[in-house]
């Protein structure tokens, strides 16, 4: 059974990375992507149903971990292809729909917070219950899908193993597009990048701190490094230190405040003389 299995599982994350790395469009990919799955789980199911299995123990570890790491995939890949087919237009409402698409996979977690926790804890005590075929309890929390499934194919709860373990994947995508957004939304309301040394930056902060150009000279420092980080796309760090770096050179303090003051007196002066 392993050999086999590990045999499709393989070629199935083969196939997955290499449409990954192909350029195209990202629904197309997805498509095909399920396509893969449908057929490795079909080799799958045919093998299971025609070999059987040695022993319990076996049964158990194919329906709790083996199955589900391949279905996983089909429920993520199936999410997915919802999720960029439904997604609206607009800023805001892409927002709005992915923020309600997190709230569905936290209530299906609610739901089913006891199984949740017999998973994750990597409880066996009701494994027999759960993951040998032909054992259900219909008190157990039963997802309807399994009353509609191939029982020579299916226990009681490993696809819902397989929807824990997409769920987490989906969530991961979700909050990466978000990420994406809220990064976009930054860089369009400050389009421009610090390009020069994050000293010269921190020099330059100190000395409008200094001249109390802010606010009549109420302004933190902080607050003043926030918005330069955010307005020039930079992480500053520890920018005290950098300014005790600053304090603690021998020879000229103000480098970059004397190199933009002469850079600026160059620029006029070549200006008049073209004039």
């Amino acid at each position: 059974m392993d050999k086999f299995y590990y045999e499709i599982l393989n070629n199935l994350e083969t196939a997955i990375n290499e449409l990954e790395i192909e350029a195209g469009n990202s629904i197309e990919k997805t498509e095909t992507a399920i396509t893969f799955i449908l057929k490795g789980l079909s080799e799958l199911k045919e093998f299971v149903i025609k070999r059987g299995f040695n022993s319990i123990n076996e049964e158990i570890q194919f329906f709790k971990y083996q199955k589900p790491a391949i279905v996983s995939k089909l429920i993520y890949f199936n999410s997915i292809y919802k999720i960029e087919t439904k997604k609206p237009y607009g800023s805001k409402p892409v927002r709005k729909f992915l923020n309600r698409e997190l709230k569905k996979i936290k209530r299906y977690f609610d739901n089913n917070l006891e199984f949740y926790k017999y998973y994750r804890t990597n409880s066996t005590f009701i494994d027999e219950k759960l993951f040998v075929r032909g054992r259900c309890d219909i008190k157990l929390s039963l997802d309807t899908f399994y009353f509609e499934a191939d029982h020579r194919f299916s226990t009681s709860h490993d696809y819902k193993v397989a929807k824990i373990i997409a769920n987490d994947l989906v969530q991961v995508y979700i909050e990466d597009q978000l990420n994406k957004r809220n990064q976009k939304k930054k860089s369009d309301g400050y389009p421009l990048t610090w390009t020069a040394s994050k000293t010269a930056l921190t020099e330059l902060i100190y000395a409008l701190h200094s001249q109390g150009v802010f606010d009549n000279g109420n302004t933190d420092i902080k607050i003043i490094a926030k918005t330069f980080e955010l307005a020039f796309n930079i992480n500053l760090g520890d920018f005290y230190h950098t300014y005790l770096e600053l304090k603690s050179r021998k020879i000229n303090q103000t480098k970059f405040l004397d190199s933009l003051r002469d850079a600026l007196i160059k620029k006029i002066d070549e200006q008049e003389e073209r004039e």
